[in-house]
């Protein structure tokens, strides 16, 4: 079989009696994105479609984990570090979709419990306050990443508010529950693949055209048995990669996490490149490849 049409892993051993599907076109490289990247060949991706770990709101158990920094600053500098081989290895006329959330400061905490409704946010630690900020602040952690990839050389063409009609609620009553988180497209060029015709949204009844896709997308999200909690919808990545590549494109994902932008890939008939950092889940994004859900 050809090797494009593999899922192959470093160091990691085949399933024993569950063949690769002929339907899956993903490769899962395991080990930290910022050393991986290094190996691909620059001008080979066409679209890049990502969700980063997010500062100081999960612990992997993984050390030098991005997202584990104390310092705010040393997280932003990591992440745009990481982006600068994405742009490297991007088309000339490639783009870069972000999805990332936003936090507050800790409040001088240093660990948290696990929660009943959500396991996952039991942590070991807790970073500090930034410097400059206050106790209860929100961070604003998507646009100082933003500005910073912009200062890099990257092209901010928008910024996408992802609404979560089904968001966990939260115990607060001084401020309103979030439901949101950013998507930001970037571009490597001045010019760039944009198929606004495969993402436009559908007309309400027969006396109305579909229109241009909006910058509000309402989507639910979706949990996948099994997976980490910071699994993104389906859907997201579906409007991303059918926006950013055309079938046969090579798709890169450098947090690969449990797989959902593989997942998408297969559907749509595009290659896909993921990064894994994390043996575990690249285990869970092979067995999700090769069911294919």
């Amino acid at each position: 079989m050809n090797d494009a049409l593999q899922t192959s892993f470093l160091e990691l051993p085949e399933p024993a009696a569950v063949p690769t599907p002929a339907h899956d076109r993903c490769e899962i490289l395991l080990g930290d994105a910022r050393e991986v990247l290094q190996n691909l060949p620059a001008n080979s991706v066409q679209t890049c479609v990502t969700s980063p770990p997010y500062w100081g709101l999960r612990d992997y158990g993984i050390g030098g984990q991005i997202g584990a920094e104390l310092d705010m600053r040393d997280y932003i500098k990591d992440l745009v570090a990481v982006f600068r081989e994405v742009r490297r290895v991007l088309k000339d006329d490639g783009t870069f979709w972000l999805n990332i959330g936003d936090s507050y400061t800790s409040g001088g905490r240093t660990w948290r419990d696990d929660d009943k409704k959500n396991a996952g946010r039991g942590m070991s630690y807790r970073a500090p306050t930034p410097e400059g900020l206050k106790p209860k602040d929100l961070i604003g952690i998507p646009w100082r990443l933003a500005f910073a990839l912009q200062d890099d050389g990257w092209y901010l063409r928008t910024d996408i508010v992802w609404n979560k009609p089904n968001c966990q609620p939260e115990s607060v009553r001084d401020r309103p529950t979030r439901s949101h988180e950013f998507v930001f497209l970037f571009s490597k060029s001045e010019k760039y693949f944009y198929d606004h015709e495969a993402i436009k949204e559908p007309a309400v009844d027969a006396t109305q055209k579909s229109k241009n896709r909006r910058t509000v997308w309402n989507i639910h999200t979706e949990p996948y048995r099994g997976a980490h909690f910071a699994v993104y919808p389906r859907e997201l990545a579906r409007i991303c990669i059918k926006a950013g590549s055309r079938p046969g494109d090579r798709v890169l994902d450098p947090f690969f996490g449990s797989g959902t932008t593989g997942v998408v890939c297969n559907e749509l008939g595009r290659i896909c490149t993921g990064v894994e950092l994390n043996e575990q889940y690249a285990t869970l994004a092979r067995e999700r490849l090769i069911r294919q859900r």
